[in-house]
């Protein structure tokens, strides 16, 4: 078995053939797929993901969409976290990848979310491009439960500053490609208990795609390269990844 820890699969990208999707998906051995939100306006869309058994949605504002969060949206979150009990508040986090993003507003929503993370107690799942410094000073700040740093990309230092403060670190399809060496370096040498696998489908697609869409049953393949990397046996890899993505989101477990 195999757990997707962070997939949108409620994406626009989906729409046409979203059964054929899952289904595919199943018959590559997941049989959970966590699907996280990026807007108050998709919580209703993410929910409605749960009528595929094995989904479990997440709520948050991403950091891309922060000109249009609002800080009404922010009440919204607080209403879903308390009446859907989710698996964790997500997708959240810094992006100072994308130019033209407020930063100043990015890390006020941040800071907001990670409180209501703290006042629920619920793990986080961050998006960290080019901020994973910063996102560890917020962390600390507020002392979160820990979650998942969602396609790490970082350096050791910081890998390990992620896990001491109870994080697991997602790895997908840039793992995959032949010149990403630091990441390929990294999903080889971190301890494998600090491991989650995720495919950011529809996005971060797998080198064998050629940029095309991804899909959740990647992650078969996905476990092999990391396997690969490692040195070790793709069971191996898919018993114990399984188990830290239900370590660091309890929930899932139930």
């Amino acid at each position: 078995m195999l757990i997707d820890s962070h997939c949108h699969l409620d994406a626009p990208e989906f729409d046409a053939d979203r059964d054929a999707v899952v289904e595919r998906s199943r018959l590559a051995g997941v049989k959970r797929w966590v699907v996280p939100a990026v807007t108050a306006a998709t919580f209703a869309t993410t929910k409605a993901m749960l009528r595929y058994t094995g989904v479990a949605p997440a709520y948050g504002l991403h950091p891309i969409y922060v000109a249009e969060h609002r800080d009404e949206h922010l009440v919204q979150l607080a209403q879903w976290l308390q009446a859907e009990q989710p698996v964790a508040v997500g997708e959240i986090g810094l992006d100072f990848f994308v130019e033209g993003l407020d930063a100043v507003r990015q890390v006020q929503m941040f800071e907001a979310q990670l409180k209501l993370a703290r006042d629920f107690d619920l793990p986080v799942i961050v998006h960290i491009r080019r901020s994973q410094d910063q996102v560890l000073k917020y962390l600390r700040k507020w002392k979160v439960r820990g979650g998942i740093a969602h396609a790490f990309n970082g350096s050791g230092q910081q890998a390990d500053e992620f896990i001491k403060l109870g994080f697991k670190l997602g790895f997908g399809g840039a793992m995959t490609y032949s010149g990403s060496q630091r990441i390929r370096k990294l999903a080889a040498e971190l301890p494998l208990e600090a491991i989650v696998l995720e495919t950011d489908s529809p996005d971060i697609p797998p080198s064998w795609l050629d940029r095309g869409r991804n899909e959740p049953l990647h992650m078969s393949a996905c476990a092999q390269v990391l396997a690969d990397l490692r040195g070790d046996t793709v069971e191996n890899i898919a018993s114990v990844t399984v188990a830290n993505t239900l370590a660091v989101l309890p929930r899932l477990a139930g």
